[in-house]
């Protein structure tokens, strides 16, 4: 059985040891070591990482309480040295206790329990046993742990029997195989039953940031990050308030009120732009009731969206019989439209014939609207209509 290093020392990351048992499987080769630092995923923090005589480890696994390590080929020796990517391994650690030191602070300020936690590469989560949370009560969270942090309290790990576990004040008393369970104990704050690799001192934690909540089945789903996480997470936000501060020459207190006058100057701005295109639209209604004797009017658009014939159209609709036909390649989309006056179901004609062009629409018995691949394809469909509505009237 491997000797599992990380239990004795978390902080280890480089170790020779001997290779004990090989296997390959589907191009890849399963080692087991006389002694390893290499940390399995389980208890919801991910495997380590690293090197085994300069070969990447993808992945590890513990299966019947042998560690496995995922290697892409074999090593050459039996002896090898072995070396943990500490970057990560220090990251899971630092998001791993600080999980623990979140959910016992959630407990004992809103009596919240942790039923499932989540430790990715880019999120970290836990969803609690409360449907919602204040600001306020966020706020109040949030200050609280980074309050523990500040005190820089122990971390112990050790390791009791079922009996032993009984007297402690665990969080949650563990379901797990055999008579010994590993504690990780966060001085006057914290007795959880877990395998994972903890730092020593909650001042490792560096500083804890809640990011954002969300309902999950009738619980909420708390992202939060800790550590080297926080400090990008900082320099990344710094970042994009200096730049916004820079490009609207105002300091970083001040942006949410120039931000806000500048969507509300926008918005006038917009109702302004619609403004002009219903009169432009009206004035091109217009025109082409004048320039179209016949009683089909067919126009391509190559610079306005369904929307905008749309209302083109209807303005024909309200002055004049003529059936309309308008395309836009613009979205390669066509409309087609009438009063009421001539005898065409356009929907029913819709659903009939559109397959037959790649089509996909709808619409009712005065107008339906239609989307295609290629303006091919919408052409033809154009040419289809204007001949069966001229073969109706």
């Amino acid at each position: 059985m491997t000797k599992k290093l990380y239990y004795e020392n978390p902080y280890l990351t480089n170790w020779t040891t001997e290779v004990t048992n090989m296997i390959t499987k589907d191009d890849h080769c399963f080692i087991t070591l006389k002694e390893t630092a290499f940390y399995p995923e389980g208890g919801g923090q991910p495997s380590d990482t690293g090197l085994i005589d300069n070969i990447k480890v993808m992945d590890v696994f513990q299966e019947a309480g042998e560690v496995y390590h995922k290697l892409p080929h074999p090593p050459e020796n039996k002896v090898v040295d072995c070396q943990i990517d500490w970057e990560l391994r220090y990251d899971h650690m630092q998001q791993h206790t600080g999980q623990h030191l979140l959910s016992a602070i959630c407990i004992e300020e809103y009596d919240a329990h942790t039923s499932s936690f989540h430790l990715g590469k880019d999120t970290v989560s836990i969803d609690l046993s409360v449907p919602e949370f204040s600001d306020e009560q966020l706020l109040h969270i949030e200050n609280k742990v980074n309050k523990a942090i500040y005190e820089n309290q122990q971390i112990k790990t050790y390791f009791v029997t079922k009996e032993q576990a009984g007297a402690l004040p665990l969080r949650k008393m563990p379901d797990v195989e055999g008579n010994e369970m590993r504690i990780v104990e966060i001085e006057g704050y914290d007795t959880s039953a877990c395998a994972g690799t903890h730092v020593s001192r909650t001042g490792e934690l560096g500083l804890m940031k809640l990011l954002k909540t969300e309902k999950s089945k009738g619980n909420t789903r708390v992202y939060f990050i800790y550590g080297g996480r926080t400090l990008k997470d900082y320099q990344a936000t710094h970042s994009v308030l200096t730049t916004l501060s820079n490009q609207y020459s105002t300091n970083r207190e001040g942006l949410i009120e120039k931000i806000s006058k500048i969507e509300t100057e926008n918005k006038q701005y917009q109702r302004e732009i619609e403004e002009l295109k219903g009169k432009i639209n009206q004035f091109l209604a217009q025109e082409l009731i004048q320039t179209h004797n016949e009683p089909i009017i067919t126009q391509n658009f190559e610079d306005k969206s369904l929307k905008e014939i749309q209302g083109i159209a209807k303005q024909i609709n309200e002055s004049s019989n003529q059936c309309v036909i308008f395309t836009t390649t613009l979205e390669n989309k066509l409309l087609i439209s009438h009063n009421g006056s001539i005898p065409v179901q356009c929907g029913q004609l819709f659903k009939q014939e559109l397959k037959n062009y790649h089509g996909k629409g709808g619409g009712n018995n005065s107008t339906a609207q239609a989307a295609f691949d290629n303006v091919s394809d919408l052409e033809a469909f154009k040419t289809f209509l204007e001949t069966k509505i001229k073969e109706a009237i």
